[in-house]
This record gives structure tokens, C-alpha cells and sequence, in this order.
């Protein structure tokens, strides 16, 4: 417990259990607060905040010597702006806002249109293509860029779109990827020649607690130096600190005290980036960032689940990031002062002091608004006052040598004042006021703060011409009542609203499903689609697409390969599925005809029956090349209560697509032998008739895969 009164010693205040974690201890607390709940409103932060900043800085001062610190990169003129990097957006490639798979173009201006219409500017984005696809076949986290619309080129054409609108571009890696194919280098170099290659900024650690300083030597070595950012650094320990330019961390606490972040306390160039992925109410994080002078992820589009900012978080965001950036070179001033005295209790500041400048950003931790004076600062003969947040000038009432600062600062409000010496002028100070005073005409309050998932529509589905008779190949499903019962098996979104797919009698997606159906009477293709028939396809039509990126991947000089005829093909889009199916006269199932197909009405949880069976599926393979398919008639045990064949453990079968304004799904089913290890990570599994798979559509050339065939459906 800390010690008050005149017999403190620097001993006496005691930090060291805080290197653990990315948050310091709040003041006139005991190690291990706050978790504590008990007895918060008798805590005197504010009396305890003078001696607690004090023992912050002793600390601070040591520690830094104990794990060799040294500035150098932070001082690099090139590497700079990460010090004002506030807003941070994790991109999902697969955005519909970003790429349109019709044109075949990257749309990296309405992209930004969007977000700048609803969240304020940009600082850097994080281009993300890996997970959680990754695993649906053998390509590596490396192969997936290539795979990209217009492959390596077509990625540094999107990043010259950012850099054109000021917008710095990060690219992931991740350690744990494995389980897929091997490739001829360490991760650092062949990230750094991505790097190099495409003209991106910074490189983000997934899961890294601590980008590794090879990804620092290597990027240097190519000549294209840039900014490291893991995920966290909580077993990293703080020497990382050194080279990891940037940082995220998770889920700040929301304590009636807000927290310090231990990483910009010993660095405050250091500019952490809060990360709550999940979260539908921002206040507490935003909260910190404007408390830390630190920045935010912005991330809506969440590995294909929507979590949009509300109106009221949007407008936060965007006053809170105009604040920072205005007054950049203060936020990350070396003499911050995190819990500045205030005069009202459950309000607390921070001072970042400048040559003739004084910025305060302050936050109401209370639910119910606090008005009239706030702060006490030293005056000056000639000082000027402005209240930053409102876009106003001040005439504080001066006392005793202090002038009193008041604003009104409405429940889990923001604030901020401005100091300015006499004779200190700042370039663009009016009309930074006028923006923020044009922007506070509307109270935060006054904006909604409802939270609703995206609603997705299901992509339609032509009905072929009636068939009496059995088209050649095409097994007779008969009509029957169904209990439709699947979940999805994403990694990310638990049991959340949004989550997963929207069925068209539901009024949101969601995980779980159930519904009684009544099934009409069509036909299904006894097995996949195999290599020949594709080639029939092809040799008929010509059919070629517009994108041929990965087309066939696996053939060799336009035919199947030697012994593949009777496999199921593979390496085609979406897309090319239809469009086989529409040659043929026929169509994709809808999922729900796929289950039933594979099910019939007693619920079996294979094709085949309630317990596995391992003769009637591929050998799963656990190697780190996809094992070639089998053919599609191997495994006649397999077969459903109607005689369907190859319906699980050999390739993935689409069938819907479902869509919201941002994010394209397919329903996959059925699963495949490929079965990477190493990670959890990896697109999971569903050998069982009650899952399927959601599978994130970019556009052809990165939805081909090794592991996705299809079958084909029509009406009777």
C-alpha cells in the first residue's frame, strides 16, 4: 500500500509487479487493484495522484536502464509518423467496400469515402488476407498475398491508393501458419520482399506479443524500413519496446480509475493502439486513448462479422482523433502527466506540456454530467485559454496564481483545454476551433448509440426447367418434411447477434439454427463434379473467365492431370461453378437441399450413419501438402439414404451465398481430408451433417481453392 505524509521514501511506491501486464497501477491503490470492487468511491485517486506520479517517474527512469532502452528508431525521420498514427483500421479484404468483384478493381476510395463520412480521417490501415480462410488448402499465410486480385502487383497498386489519400499500410504475418506448405526462407525475409515489393509501411505481428527484431533487420536490409506492430506484448517483455515502433493492446478495464498504459508511460512516442474487437459500446476505450494520448483500431468488418460503430461512437472518434492529431507533438511529449489534479471527483486529466503550449485532455468516468470548473492551472500574465473539445476561447476566473478552467463535460464525457504563452501563436488554431465548434453544435448525447448487427440476404438461385426423367448422372431426392438443424463452426464471434448466417426466416444471422421443412422434390448429382466433365464444359462453351487468376490451378497445359479424371474438380470459383451448372441446365443446391440430400429425415450425424466411419471417407491427412482427392466413387459406404456419394471428407461443396453491404459468404459443406496442424487457426472443419463452413468471398482469383468442389442440383 502506498505511503503518504512525510515519511515516503521512493521505496515505498512499488511498480515492479505491473511488469507482468500492459497496464501500471492506478493511484491510492494496493497491488492488484482493480480488481478489487469494493469500496472504489473512498479511493482518492486525486489526493494520491502527486506522490503516485512521482514514484511513476522513479520507476520509469530505473526500468528503463534495467532493459537497455535505446531511442534510436523513434528519432528516424521516416518512421515518424507512427507517432501520430491514431486511427488505425483493420481492412478485410473480402469488404465489399473495398474490392468489387464485378469490375474486377480494388475500390480503395470508397472505402475511405465510407469511413471518413462516418468516422472522421485515417491514419493507417491493416490489409488483411490471410485468416480466417487459411486452411481451407496448403496455401501459406505468403501464397494468399499472391493470390490477391491482380497477385503482388495488384496489392502495391491498393497501397499507392492509400498512400495517395495519406493513408499508411500495414501487411500481417503470424507465427503460428504452420501446418500449410513450407517455404524456402524465414518468415522475416519473405515478409520483408513482401514489403519491399508492394510499398507498405508497417508490418503487423498477429498474435506476436512482440514482432521479433529479425522483421526489423530483414525490412532494413531490403532497403524499405518500417514500423513493427505486434498484437500484444504482454509476455514479450518490455525490451521489445525498442524496436516495436507501435503497439496494441486489449479490452482496457472499465474502472471507476483509469488505467496508464505501461508501454507509452516508459516510451510516450510509443503510440499503442486500443483493440476491443467486440465490443458495441466504445466510450471506455476511447476513454483511455484521449486519457493515454494513445489511438484506436477502428475495426468494424471482424474476420466477416459486422460490428459497426454507432452514430454516437463514429462522432468520438472522430472529435477525440482531431484533438490528437492537432496537438500530435504534445501527446507524445516526454513530460506527459498522466492523473493531473482536478476539482471535481471522477474526473481525471492528463497535461502533455510544449515550448509555450499546454494541452489538457480530460474524461468523466461518472454516468451523470459534471459542469462548472474542472482545473487548476498555473497562470501566467498574458496566457491564453481555450476550450479545445468545444472550439472556444476561455476567460478562466484567476486565483491566487492559478487560473480555473470550466467546461461542461456531460456523463462519461470528454474534454480538453489549451494553454498558449503569451506571444505563442499556432498555425491553423482557427480553424481547428471552428471544426470542433462546428462539431460540438451536436452533443455526443444527442446521437444514437444503438447497436445493431448487419442483415444479410441470400444470394438467389435460378430455377431450372422441370425434369421428369433423371438427368444423366442426378439421383431422385424425394419431397419430405426436414428438420433443418446446422450451426456454423467459425472460430471468432462465440454465440454472438450477427455471427454466422441469416436464413431468410430469420431477422438477423446467428450461429444456431433450426427450422421444420417441407422439402420439394429435385434432383442431385450422385457425385461432384469431376475433371472430365469440367473439360466437356470447357471444350462446349469455351467459357473463360474474366479473372483466371488460379483458374485450374492444378491442370497442366488446359487438361487434367495424368489419373484425375474421376476426381471431383477443383480450383474453381463460385462463379465457375454456376456457370457450369447453367451449361448444364441445372443449378447449385441451396444448403438446406445439400443436408437433406446427405441426411434424410432420421437427423444422422454422416451420410452413412451416427458413428464414424472410417472406410466410408478419405483418409484424413494431417501432412503439409493437400493429399490428392480420391475419386469420387472410392467410397461407396459413404453413400446417403438416397444413394448420394462423396458428400463429406474428400473437398468442400458450395452452395449458398449469403450477402450484407460489407461482407460476401459462401456456405461450404462437407469438409475435406486436408487437415493442417500446428493451430487452431486454421479454417475448421465439418465432417457432420449439422455444420457447415463460412467461407469469406473476395472475388475469384483468392476464392479458388485445392480444397472446394461442388455438385449440382435442378428441379423436378
Amino acid at each position: 500500500m502506498t505511503m503518504t505524509g512525510p515519511h515516503r521514501t521512493t521505496s515505498d511506491v512499488k511498480f515492479s509487479h505491473a511488469l507482468s501486464g500492459p497496464y501500471l497501477p492506478t493511484p491510492g491503490n494496493a497491488p492488484g487493484w482493480p480488481f478489487q470492487e469494493m469500496g472504489r468511491w473512498r479511493i482518492d485517486a486525486d489526493g494520491a495522484a502527486d506522490e503516485w506520479v512521482q514514484g511513476l517517474i522513479e520507476w520509469r527512469r530505473e526500468h528503463l536502464i534495467r532493459i537497455g532502452f535505446d531511442d534510436a528508431l523513434y528519432r528516424r525521420p521516416e518512421l515518424a509518423w507512427s507517432q501520430a498514427n491514431f486511427v488505425h483500421v483493420l481492412t478485410m479484404v473480402e469488404d465489399r467496400y473495398f474490392y468489387d468483384p464485378v469490375a474486377g478493381r480494388y475500390t480503395v476510395d470508397r472505402y475511405l469515402d465510407d469511413l471518413e463520412a462516418r468516422l472522421g480521417r485515417i491514419d493507417s490501415v491493416l490489409l488483411w488476407y490471410i485468416y480466417p480462410n487459411i486452411g481451407i488448402d496448403d496455401r501459406s499465410q505468403f501464397d494468399l498475398a499472391d493470390a490477391l486480385p491482380g497477385g503482388i502487383e495488384g496489392l502495391k497498386g491498393a497501397v499507392a491508393d492509400f498512400h495517395r489519400r495519406g493513408v499508411k499500410v500495414f501487411l500481417p504475418t503470424m507465427p503460428w501458419d504452420n501446418g500449410t506448405q513450407p517455404g524456402d526462407a524465414p518468415d522475416w525475409e519473405r515478409m520483408a520482399a513482401i514489403v519491399a515489393a508492394t510499398g507498405a509501411d508497417g508490418i503487423n505481428g498477429d498474435t506476436y506479443s512482440g514482432v521479433p527484431l529479425a522483421f526489423h533487420e530483414a525490412s532494413e536490409a531490403t532497403g524499405r524500413p518500417v514500423v513493427l506492430q505486434p498484437e500484444t506484448t504482454a509476455q514479450a517483455g518490455d525490451h521489445i519496446l525498442r524496436w516495436n515502433l507501435q503497439s496494441w493492446t486489449k479490452r482496457v478495464p472499465d474502472e471507476s480509475i483509469p488505467t496508464v498504459l505501461k508501454l507509452k508511460w516508459l516510451e510516450p512516442r510509443h503510440i499503442i493502439n486500443i483493440e476491443n474487437r467486440w465490443s458495441r459500446q466504445r466510450t471506455n476505450d476511447l476513454q483511455h486513448a484521449f486519457f493515454n494520448g494513445v489511438g484506436y483500431v477502428a475495426w468494424e468488418n471482424v474476420f466477416g462479422f459486422v460490428n459497426q460503430f454507432t452514430e454516437r461512437d463514429g462522432e468520438t472518434l472522430r472529435r477525440v482523433a482531431t484533438v490528437q492529431r492537432f496537438f500530435a507533438d504534445l501527446i507524445v511529449s516526454a513530460d506527459w502527466r498522466p492523473y493531473e489534479r482536478t476539482l471535481q471527483s471522477g474526473i481525471f486529466a492528463s497535461r502533455f506540456p510544449g515550448d509555450g503550449r499546454t494541452l489538457w485532455t480530460l474524461i468523466n468516468r461518472q454516468e451523470y454530467a459534471i459542469g462548472g470548473e474542472q482545473l487548476a492551472a498555473p497562470h501566467v500574465e498574458g496566457t491564453r485559454y481555450f476550450d479545445v473539445w468545444n472550439g472556444v476561447a476561455l476567460t478562466p476566473r484567476i486565483e491566487r496564481g492559478r487560473a480555473i478552467l470550466a467546461a461542461d463535460m456531460p456523463g462519461r464525457g470528454f474534454g480538453a483545454f489549451l494553454a498558449l504563452a503569451a506571444g505563442e501563436e499556432v498555425a491553423r488554431l482557427d480553424a481547428f476551433l471552428a471544426e470542433m465548434r462546428d462539431r460540438g453544435a451536436t452533443p455526443l448525447d444527442a446521437l444514437s448509440a444503438t447497436w445493431r448487427s448487419a442483415k444479410q440476404e441470400l444470394a438467389p438461385i435460378a430455377p431450372t426447367r422441370p425434369y421428369a426423367e433423371p438427368p444423366e448422372g442426378m439421383v431422385a431426392i424425394p419431397a419430405g418434411d426436414f428438420d433443418f438443424v446446422v450451426h456454423g463452426v467459425e472460430i471468432e464471434g462465440y454465440a454472438a447477434d450477427g455471427v454466422d448466417v441469416q436464413y431468410p426466416w430469420e431477422d438477423s444471422p446467428r450461429r444456431h439454427h433450426r427450422r421444420r421443412m417441407a422439402i420439394d422434390a429435385f434432383w442431385i448429382d450422385r457425385t461432384p463434379v469431376t475433371n472430365a466433365q469440367f473439360m466437356t464444359f470447357l471444350d462446349a462453351t469455351g467459357y473463360k473467365p474474366a479473372d483466371c487468376h488460379n483458374f485450374l490451378k492444378h491442370w497442366r497445359d488446359g487438361a487434367p492431370p495424368a489419373g484425375w479424371d474421376n476426381k471431383p474438380v477443383t480450383w474453381v470459383s463460385l462463379e465457375d461453378a454456376r456457370a457450369y451448372a447453367t451449361w448444364a441446365g441445372k443449378r447449385l443446391p441451396r444448403e438446406w437441399e445439400w443436408q437433406y440430400a446427405a441426411q434424410g429425415t432420421d437427423g444422422r450425424r454422416y451420410p452413412w450413419g451416427n458413428d464414424w466411419d472410417a472406410g466410408a471417407a478419405p483418409e484424413p491427412s494431417i501432412a503439409r501438402a493437400m493429399p490428392d482427392p480420391a475419386d469420387v466413387d472410392a467410397h461407396p459406404t459413404g453413400a446417403s439414404p438416397f444413394g448420394v456419394l462423396d458428400l463429406v471428407g474428400n473437398v468442400w461443396q458450395w452452395t449458398d451465398e449469403y450477402r450484407d453491404e460489407h461482407v460476401r459468404g459462401a456456405v461450404l459443406r462437407g469438409g475435406s481430408a486436408y487437415q493442417p496442424q500446428s493451430s487452431h487457426w486454421y479454417f475448421p472443419q465439418a465432417y457432420a451433417l449439422d455444420e457447415h463452413g463460412k467461407f469469406l468471398l473476395m472475388a475469384p482469383a483468392k476464392d479458388r481453392s485445392a480444397g472446394i468442389g461442388f455438385r449440382c442440383a435442378a428441379d423436378r
